[in-house]
């Protein structure tokens, strides 16, 4: 059982993103991503302007909100489609481990790059004490997706993870084992009945609020379970539908801006189908930027939460 860590932040003023260079929708992804389904008019260069316009409007609606922003290029070769999306591959932790992780589609797995390691590490001043390599999985069939698969209380230090093609329990545990946090998986499906394949576009944690979707939980003692824990982290719970789901209602993040406020992020899709009473809930705890990347949603099935790693590494002044 992993104890409270009462020197763990829950968000942070720093993020990494990288600049997409041949975006475009990924037949790899298709069959486990039930939010590519709509159909795309474009050719891929039409997508890939499409996205880049997205992209660049989501680093400067954040840097002008006080959020630092590390941008990365992504490289035309190998073609990486879904490189805008690094929090799949990488996630970074105040202790100062960096951790790699095994993902479903072959042509993702491209995306892992050890020059961003190495640059954020060499060049930009961060503490790298261990590097936990998870990819290994790959040979097997196993995976999970950085902070797609999991959505992490990293106060209480406690993973959530909704199981999928794309999310394992055998490497959940490994990732719990050595990176000590506890673990609480569930099944979850969407409208049309598959399962959710990422738990981050069903769920956010805050620092004092936590957004999930309930009854994509079917198995009700899961749900109680679920709801019990988040309960007991103290936050507000905000309950949202499926058909916001299907919005990207649940694909949030609490970010911290310069001067220390909180800020919620999410699309301008997202915001649309919350409730007047959701949002008034969620604007007592945070500052709501919304952004458009319809286009992103739409072809490649992730937002604005898929678009950020979140930087928790410590610098050299820490």
């Amino acid at each position: 059982m992993s104890a409270t860590d009462e020197n763990s932040r829950q968000t942070t003023d720093t993020v990494v993103m990288v600049r997409p260079a041949r975006f475009q929708r990924n037949p790899q992804t298709l069959a486990s991503n039930a939010f590519q389904a709509a159909p795309l008019d474009l050719n891929p260069e039409q997508e890939q302007e499409a996205a880049l316009a997205e992209f660049d409007g989501l680093v400067s609606a954040l840097t002008a909100a006080g959020v630092h922003v590390i941008v990365y290029d992504d490289t035309p070769q190998p073609h990486t489609p879904d490189a805008i999306f690094p929090n799949n591959w990488v996630s970074f932790h105040d202790d100062g481990t960096v951790v790699l992780y095994p993902m479903e589609a072959e042509n993702r797995r491209r995306e892992r790059r050890t020059d961003i390691v190495e640059s954020l590490s060499n060049e930009r001043g961060y503490r790298i004490s261990d590097i936990v390599d998870l990819a290994y999985h790959e040979r097997d069939g196993r995976y999970l997706e950085g902070t797609g698969s999991m959505v992490f209380d990293r106060v209480n230090r406690i993973a959530y993870a909704c199981l999928s093609s794309r999310t394992h329990l055998d490497v959940l545990a490994e990732f719990g084992q050595r990176m000590n946090f506890d673990v609480v998986a569930f099944d979850a499906a969407g409208r049309s009945g598959r399962a959710i394949y990422h738990s981050n576009v069903m769920m956010c944690i805050g620092t004092a609020f936590a957004v999930i979707c309930a009854d994509a939980i079917a198995d009700a003692q899961q749900r109680d379970a679920v709801l019990a824990r988040l309960g007991r982290s103290g936050r507000e719970i905000v309950t949202i539908s499926r058909a916001q789901v299907a919005h990207f209602a649940g694909n949030m993040l609490e970010l911290a801006a310069a001067d220390g406020s909180s800020l919620l992020l999410m699309s301008d899709q997202a915001r649309r189908s919350l409730q007047a009473e959701q949002l008034r809930r969620l604007e007592s705890h945070a500052r709501i930027v919304a952004v458009p990347v319809e286009h992103i949603e739409r072809s490649a099935g992730g937002g604005v939460r898929c678009m950020i790693a979140e930087m928790f590494l410590p610098t050299a002044a820490d």
